[in-house]
């Protein structure tokens, strides 16, 4: 069968043409470049070497593991290895030390803050924020609000047995729902929220009377939060004078918490996390600035 294509000489070029012809262009019979060639030829020969020195054909069950046995599972899995083995240094030293020690141990300070760091990012950051700023119903941990304490020993124990999670030295601080089990009229709720708020600096409805709000606190919220409204770290009941309210600082937020409370649960992570990893949380959460 005759050829179709009419090869010809470029009148320009002088080069010969494919004799492929679209639209009236015509495609030059260039030579790869030499270095392009060369190039080509230099990875051929790279990669018969690469298939010889390591693992790259698959067989039915198996695969060519090359002259050189190179296996990264292996490699990995021995590098994750040693990466225990150099962790558990620290962390073995972590647990003897106390929190004091390890605030004051350069050292194990740097190692506790790193491996806080990463334990925070996959554990607290959802609910605190990756800053431990908070946001609403989850505290901010860089204040100076603290519900429970903010010293090493108080964060520590938060953390091991968390609020209200079920474990049985988990802190317990239950806030009753004073309307929905009508512990107190709708007045009286009104007239007591106005007060927290006045004491808060907020503005308060007009024409309510404080005095009986103070007199219903007195009678039902002082125990808890203190004559002073300055709250009770033992029994976690926070400070209605901060700057910073869990679930809003509004006369609205504070008559709804009231009426219907809403008490937050924190896990308890004695039994999710090692005892290094604890303590590395509480000197890396300390460490925000809002610890005491």
């Amino acid at each position: 069968m005759a050829d179709t294509h009419k090869k010809e000489v470029d009148q320009i070029s002088g080069v010969e043409t494919t004799g492929h012809e679209w639209d009236g262009l015509k495609e030059l019979n260039n030579p790869l470049p030499k270095w392009w060639l060369y190039l080509f030829y230099a990875c051929i020969v790279w990669a018969v070497i690469y298939w010889v020195l390591y693992p790259s054909w698959p067989l039915i069950s198996s695969y060519t593991t090359g002259v050189l046995g190179a296996n990264q599972r292996t490699e990995a899995i021995a590098a994750y290895d040693k990466g225990i083995s150099d962790r558990s240094v620290f962390a073995d030293k972590i647990v003897a030390a106390s929190l004091e020690d390890i605030s004051t141990d350069q050292e194990l300070l740097q190692f506790a803050r790193a491996n806080g760091q990463a334990a925070f990012g996959d554990n607290c950051a959802p609910c605190h924020g990756s800053g431990g700023t908070g946001a609403e119903g989850f505290p901010n941990l860089q204040d100076d609000t603290w519900i429970w304490g903010g010293t090493l020993d108080n964060i520590h124990t938060t953390l091991e047995f968390g609020i209200r999670s079920g474990h049985d030295e988990a802190r317990i601080g239950e806030m009753p729902a004073f309307g929905r089990d009508e512990l107190l009229s709708r007045e009286e709720i009104n007239q007591v929220a106005n007060f927290v708020a006045s004491r808060a600096g907020l503005e308060t409805d007009e024409g309510v009377d404080l005095a009986a709000g103070q007199t219903v606190y007195d009678d039902n919220c002082a125990a808890c939060h203190g004559e002073d409204l300055k709250g009770i770290q033992d029994v976690g009941a926070p400070s209605l004078l901060s700057a910073n309210y869990l679930y809003g600082k509004s006369l609205d937020a504070i008559k709804a918490q009231i009426n219907n409370p809403r008490n937050g649960v924190m896990p308890a992570w004695v039994d999710r996390l090692d005892p290094a990893t604890i303590k590395s949380l509480t000197v890396y959460v300390h460490s925000f600035g809002g610890g005491q």
